[in-house]
């Protein structure tokens, strides 16, 4: 019992020790505005995969139930054509039963009546059962297969559906997160904004009268007026600046908000031309080029194909960055290009 309290004391003492050594602040150090944008861009680059993966998965779910209309379509029809060869053999064989019928009976044969009339007339319908009943075969078989892609297409409808679910929750989760750290980099940069007023306020009072102009006011560094551009890619072009300042919006195309691929799914749109929205699956209808190939209309791709972009020309993209941004031109390496594609 006496060495048991000479463990407790001793661990006692550590504890305190410890307490004494370490900073009171090192535990709950709050980080610094870039730290807290480091961790905004890290997750708004989740986000942005999220969200194509999203698209992409609409755009699978949109084909899946596309097929699956055209498979109900041609249901239909088949279960009436069955239905009706099935009666049509029903009706067949009543009416061989009741010819088969006559020709047995002895009073059709001693009151000089025609057998092999009624003969043919059995042959016949023996002949046209045999192809009914073909046809009956034919509608069932076709109806088997049918009923097979439609319970396959029903697995991937679910399948997708939860995994449409499954992303939509998870980018939830992420903007829910990128919505505090959005809030705490204002809490920040306003106790920085009000810090540096207070140093200037005290230079001022001490006669230092030194004062900074000249902020680092980036304005894009470009017109906004469209690149003369014919043709589609004009449009699309046009469309793209049209766009500018439109805020980014998951999963949306137009016309008042866009993501990546929604922007240049709309703005090709305008030009007549279909894309898919996810830009993976936009890398595969275009045909690749070459960086010094490049004209405006052509898509820049990023990312690992996780974000798009549209050339306008002046080595600069119009693009939908990512949540809480605007559409906006960039530098074409505003991050390493993944490829370039020319829409055809």
């Amino acid at each position: 019992m006496h060495s048991a309290r000479n463990v407790l004391r001793s661990l006692l003492l550590v504890a305190a020790v410890v307490g004494v050594t370490l900073p009171a602040g090192a535990a709950l150090a709050e980080p610094s505005a870039q730290e807290v944008q480091q961790q905004i861009d890290k997750q708004s680059t989740d986000l942005e995969r999220i969200v194509e993966d999203y698209n992409r998965t609409t755009e699978q779910l949109k084909t899946t139930q596309a097929a699956a209309a055209d498979l109900t379509a041609k249901l239909g029809p088949l279960e009436q054509q069955l239905a009706t060869a099935t009666a049509n053999v029903s009706a067949i064989g009543a009416q061989a039963y009741r010819r088969g019928g006559q020709i047995s009976t002895a009073t059709t044969l001693l009151n000089g009546g025609r057998p092999d009339t009624t003969l043919q007339s059995l042959a016949s319908l023996d002949r046209l059962a045999k192809i009914r009943q073909r046809d009956v075969s034919q509608y069932t078989t076709a109806r088997k297969q049918y009923q097979a892609q439609k319970a396959q297409l029903d697995a991937t409808l679910a399948q997708q559906t939860n995994q449409q679910k499954s992303l939509s929750d998870r980018k939830a989760t992420i903007e829910a997160d990128l919505a505090k750290l959005e809030a705490r980099k204002r809490q920040l940069n306003q106790q920085a904004a009000a810090a540096q007023a207070a140093a200037k306020r005290a230079n001022s009072s001490s006669g230092s009268g030194n004062s900074s102009g000249g902020g680092s006011g980036s304005g894009g560094g470009s017109s906004a007026t469209p690149p003369p551009v014919s043709g589609a890619a004009g449009v699309a072009v046009r469309y793209a600046y049209g766009a500018l300042g439109k805020p980014y919006v998951w999963a949306a195309d137009g016309p008042g908000s866009y993501d990546c691929s929604g922007l240049t799914l709309a703005a090709w749109r305008a030009a007549g031309v279909s894309l898919p929205h996810n830009a993976a699956m936009q890398w595969d209808r275009v045909s690749h080029i070459s960086r010094s190939s490049l004209a405006p209309g052509d898509l820049v791709f990023y990312s690992g194909l996780g974000h798009v972009a549209i050339y306008v020309g002046n080595n600069q993209v119009i693009h939908a960055p990512t949540f809480g941004d605007v559409v906006k031109i960039s530098s074409v390496d505003m991050m390493k290009p993944y490829g370039y594609g020319r829409v055809r």
